[in-house]
């Protein structure tokens, strides 16, 4: 009776020392600058102990920044912020000793005009032959 108690402890036991960790975090950006009022997606992933990626949240990341304000992973950098740069800085919840930083740049030109559908409607179209 004893065994029949014990082997599924010692399997049970087994599993969670197989369990995948966190070996190191990389940052892995969308874009390459920040842009001023808006919420800027900081992406981080976790390299595990067998060579597969995850990503993480704020749930298991710690986020800080010189400058903005974060909520979850995104770090909300506001209209008249005038740095040139921000350092954010993740550290691993679980293992504080594995985190990263990164220098992030801010945009600093403003986005280029976009026509919307009315624009284009109105704008004059070009005489194309047929072959």
């Amino acid at each position: 009776m004893n065994k029949i108690i014990l082997l599924p402890i010692f399997l049970f036991a087994g599993i969670l020392t197989k369990a995948q960790q966190v070996d190191s975090i990389y940052f892995h950006l969308y874009t390459d600058s920040l842009k001023k009022g808006q919420h800027n997606y900081i992406n981080v992933d976790g390299k595990l102990s067998n060579g597969s990626w995850l990503p993480l949240t704020a749930k298991q990341i710690l986020f800080t920044s010189s400058e903005g304000t974060f909520n979850g992973n995104e770090l909300f950098i506001p209209d008249h912020f005038k740095p040139e740069k921000v350092t954010v800085k993740a550290v691993l919840r679980s293992n504080p000793a594995i985190w990263k930083e990164i220098t992030i740049w801010i945009k600093q030109l403003p986005d280029p005009f976009l026509p919307n559908r009315n624009d284009m409607d109105n704008a004059p179209r070009r005489n194309r032959k047929n072959n």
